[in-house]
């Protein structure tokens, strides 16, 4: 019963979201759509922390055609800066990673159209324990608006938890992660006539952060980290299905980095991977080496049809809904029947994450159309159709999203 009341709400919700929306986003000058670009983190980890894979994956950006498609930001994980702070207090790039400083390979990214993000953490160290912000907050909003940054990534390690000294990583519910969100976003706020920087909040989904993110930061984490694996995808994929009303122009849930093209996933969830998160409008963020990446998964990230669903101006996240028939949602599962608004039509996908084989629905049991015809598109393989209702076949761990349109 729990389940169908959050079909029905979630149904009744899609009208009046987009009358409150933008209203209670934190800045309307960025971030109306999630965010796409490349993260160094999934690619080598604190090696790939430098002007080296930062300028070289600006240029594969171009090469590939993404910058086209909407990739913009390159932005640089952990273990950026030197493990001391300055003299007077201020982050300081590695000179070996950047030894032409952090401004000159900013203006460089620029200059080719692109954006540039940096990492940082609430707590006394960051999780690889480099210096963290605790305690300068405005000085780091400072440096970073000096250095003309577009991007910041505030992670949650070493932050106060029940114990002393913090541990690396605290999951204890009973502390509340958001002040210290609150600090970092009034110091980013502090520096805004200057430069408006997009706030990532990595905070791993505590304290519900989905339910108060929304004028903090301009996309919240809503799980733990995605380890690659087909677990996380179905763990995080399972999460997103119960808060896509939160999500929204200007403020968006976060599904984490894409592990498409590194060699862990199989096609079909890599198709699942990528589709799922698009259509929830997380932020797409590459995390995998563009001088290596498969074709195959090269072809799945530059799906325009898809990334055109994620970037749509109404931001509204796709839900689940419940087909006549069909079983109930089951938690911690990723459920087969999804759909949501566009600016001109609805997107309906259907997820193979439990099982393949036909799948099927009428139009008016979908949540914002009415008995058909409509035209249809499955964006992955490009078959169309008329009709009053989508019937598809789906193998094992794969996903078909279809754009639908009034015929």
């Amino acid at each position: 019963m729990a389940a169908i009341s959050k079909l029905i709400a979630w149904s009744s919700m899609l009208v009046l979201a987009q009358s409150t929306r933008i209203e209670r986003r934190w800045n309307n000058s960025i971030g109306l759509t999630p965010h796409m670009g490349w993260s160094s983190w999934n690619v080598a980890q604190c090696d790939s922390a430098s002007e080296k894979y930062a300028l070289d994956t600006a240029n594969r950006f171009v090469e590939l055609g993404l910058k086209d498609l909407g990739y913009t930001y390159i932005n640089i994980d952990d273990c950026w800066s030197t493990k001391e702070r300055d003299g007077e207090g201020n982050l300081v790039p590695d000179p070996t990673k950047w030894p032409n400083g952090i401004r000159a390979v900013v203006d460089q990214i620029h200059d080719m159209g692109l954006k540039f993000g940096l990492y940082g953490c609430a707590g006394e160290l960051t999780c690889a324990s480099y210096p963290g912000s605790q305690g300068h907050e405005v000085q780091d909003a400072q440096l970073l608006a000096s250095w003309d940054i577009d991007f910041w990534k505030h992670d949650n390690c070493f932050t106060p938890c029940t114990t002393e000294p913090p541990p690396q990583t605290c999951w204890e519910d009973s502390v509340d992660t958001r002040p210290w969100y609150v600090t970092m976003h009034d110091a980013l706020q502090s520096v805004s006539d200057t430069k408006a920087i997009l706030f990532n909040m990595c905070q791993w989904g505590r304290n519900e952060v989905w339910t108060w993110g929304a004028p903090l930061g301009h996309s919240w984490r809503i799980e733990g980290d995605n380890w690659g694996d087909w677990e996380s995808v179905i763990r995080i994929g399972a999460r997103a299905s119960d808060i896509s009303e939160f999500s929204g122009p200007g403020g968006f849930n976060d599904l984490d980095m894409l592990f498409v093209g590194n060699g862990v996933l199989t096609e079909p969830q890599e198709r699942l991977h990528f589709g799922l998160w698009a259509i929830t409008k997380s932020p797409l963020v590459i995390g995998a080496d563009l001088n290596t990446i498969p074709e195959t998964s090269l072809a799945i990230l530059t799906n325009k049809d898809i990334i055109d669903i994620n970037q749509d101006e109404l931001g509204i996240a796709a839900g689940i809904f419940q087909p006549p028939s069909a079983p109930a949602p089951v938690a911690g599962e990723i459920y087969p029947y999804w759909a949501g608004r566009v600016s001109d039509g609805v997107v309906i996908a259907f997820a193979a994450a439990s099982g393949g084989g036909e799948f099927s629905v009428n139009f008016v049991d979908v949540p914002g159309l009415q008995s058909g015809p409509y035209e249809w598109k499955e964006l992955y393989s490009g078959e169309t159709g008329t009709g009053e209702g989508i019937t598809f076949d789906v193998a094992d761990d794969d996903f078909a999203i279809f754009k639908v349109t009034t015929a």
